[in-house]
């Protein structure tokens, strides 16, 4: 009985360990079958985009099919009234020819005769080149390379996530090495220390700027990436996570980077700081040379609909639950060396001190957006043309808000050249002289010579433009109103070359001077 009631125990224990693994087994069932249903969803979403996908590429390559359509039959059509004209000046020419060989009158038709076995002549020929050759074929000369796509279709399958190797730990953003430049960020992150897991790639992520959802930026190998195009006056939020075939990593902490809305100058003064001693200079705001490689993404302007403008001040801020760590630095003491990063007024790191209030801009032209007889030279700073013609060369940076000052020293000057100075759109032409649209504001040459300085000062909070050459102001204001997103531009021909000087103070004859923080 004893040795019965023993063995019962233990058999009990394993009915009890069975019926467990049964309830187990029964909410398998049943997440099973929630997964399928929202594994198939998935799969049929995934399918619809490429179905639409699909559908998208077919009304663009009817769109083609269509333009191509047109313009056959447009030249066909011009063929045809073409032709139809001549064959009617033939034909009446067919029939005076048959009234004057009837004529009776020797004398008279001897007067004419010659002239009209000319044109008879001259019209055959005008018939005889290539008049009666079809200008355009019937057939479209369009062949649709889908067998890539087919192929691509029929390889479809599902991919097997091998589950040996665990997910990589989250990244560490570097704030040491995450700095702004003008309308740009760059942001650093390494894997931790300790982490042995391996890492495929990463995935870049940033907000809209108004505390909306996040995008990805940036998917790669690379540990540091620059994001160009942020706006002005506007706080992103930016988190970074791994991945590999085992899956993605949790987020990195969030990183929140502010840009500045105060007009930009070179350096307050000391009574507006009161951490800046008299010695503390300001440091100039140099790239450094290990980050002239980064890889640079610019995904606002198509992802997010953003337009690029100058960033100024920035804040960075990073975000943990258990903790708050701010890093507080000024975009030029962010790039310059020995500076003072603090975390709550404790010191980051005690390799000096530098104190900048809101930056200048500095950008130089832009060779992307220029006509291409601009000729490029000094990093950009410095350009010419080789026509004759007025061309539009734009600033790689665009403004609009705050205030901004930048001057265009007169390299060369010959043979009575029309250089024009001001700012535009993005869309301005580029093949005439600036201010001939509507879509650019210029001062062109008045008492401007070869080694003369124009200044252009951009006020975007009272929506102006004032012009200046040789620190002399031309008129009070030269345009108002002005509201949207400005380039600096400039429009030249041959006969005169300019260099840009950006990262200047506004000058002392601007009324609104003495009233900037």
């Amino acid at each position: 009985q004893s040795q019965l009631s023993q063995a019962l125990n233990g058999l009990s224990d394993r009915a009890k360990e069975a019926k467990e693994f049964l309830v187990q087994l029964r909410n398998m069932v049943q997440q099973i079958q929630e997964n399928s249903v929202e594994f198939e969803a998935c799969l049929v979403a995934q399918c619809d985009a490429l179905i639409d996908a699909l559908n998208r590429r077919k009304a663009q390559l009817l769109s083609r099919v269509n333009k191509e359509h047109e313009h056959k039959l447009k030249v066909v059509r011009d063929q045809i009234s073409h032709c139809t004209v001549k064959l009617r000046q033939t034909t009446g020419l067919m029939e005076y020819c048959l009234e004057v060989i009837k004529e009776n009158d020797p004398s008279g038709f001897l007067q004419i005769s010659d002239a009209l076995i000319r044109r008879v002549h001259l019209t055959e020929d005008q018939w005889g080149k290539g008049t009666l050759t079809p200008r355009m074929t019937t057939d479209f000369d369009l062949n649709l390379d889908n067998a890539p796509l087919l192929q691509s279709i029929h390889q479809l399958d599902f991919v097997q996530m091998k589950v040996s190797s665990p997910v990589p730990a989250p990244p560490i953003l570097q704030l040491e090495e995450c700095c702004t430049h003008n309308n740009s960020a760059t942001l650093s992150w390494k894997q931790p220390p300790l982490s042995t897991v391996q890492v495929e790639g990463y995935i870049l992520e940033l907000d809209d700027g108004n505390g909306g959802q996040f995008r990805e930026v940036y998917v790669g190998k690379e540990t540091m990436c620059t994001v160009d195009g942020l706006h002005f006056n506007s706080t992103y939020s930016a988190r970074v996570k791994a991945f590999n075939k085992s899956g993605v990593s949790p987020y990195s902490k969030t990183l929140v980077l502010q840009t500045s809305e105060g007009p930009p100058t070179a350096a307050c003064p000391g009574s507006q700081c009161p951490d800046t001693q008299s010695e503390e200079q300001t440091l100039p705001f140099p790239v450094p040379l290990e980050r002239s490689q980064l890889r640079r993404m610019s995904p606002f302007s198509s992802t997010l609909n953003l337009q690029p403008s100058f960033p100024g001040r920035s804040y960075f801020e990073l975000r943990s639950s258990a903790h708050q760590l701010s890093l507080h630095s000024s975009l030029q003491s962010l790039n310059s060396a020995g500076c003072n990063f603090e975390t709550q007024g404790t010191p980051y790191s005690q390799l000096g001190k530098c104190c900048l209030c809101v930056p200048v801009a500095w950008f130089s032209f832009d060779p992307a957006s220029a006509h291409a007889d601009i000729i490029f030279s000094n990093d950009n700073l410095t350009v010419t043309c080789n026509s004759y013609d007025d061309r539009v060369v734009l600033g790689k940076t665009g403004f609009s808000k705050g205030l901004h000052y930048w001057e265009l020293s007169i390299d060369r000057y010959d043979n009575h050249p029309d250089p024009a100075f001001g700012v535009a759109r993005i869309d301005v032409l580029k093949d005439a002289m600036l201010g001939k649209d509507d879509k650019a504001w210029a001062i062109t040459e008045g008492g401007i010579t070869k080694g003369a300085t124009v200044g252009v000062l951009l006020d975007l909070t009272r929506r102006t433009l004032t012009f200046s050459i040789n620190e002399d102001q031309q008129g009070p204001v030269a345009f108002e109103n002005l509201e949207g997103l400005f380039f600096p531009a400039v429009s030249l021909n041959r006969n005169v070359q300019v260099t840009l000087h950006t990262g200047l103070p506004v000058p002392e004859f601007y009324p609104s001077r003495s009233a900037m923080p």
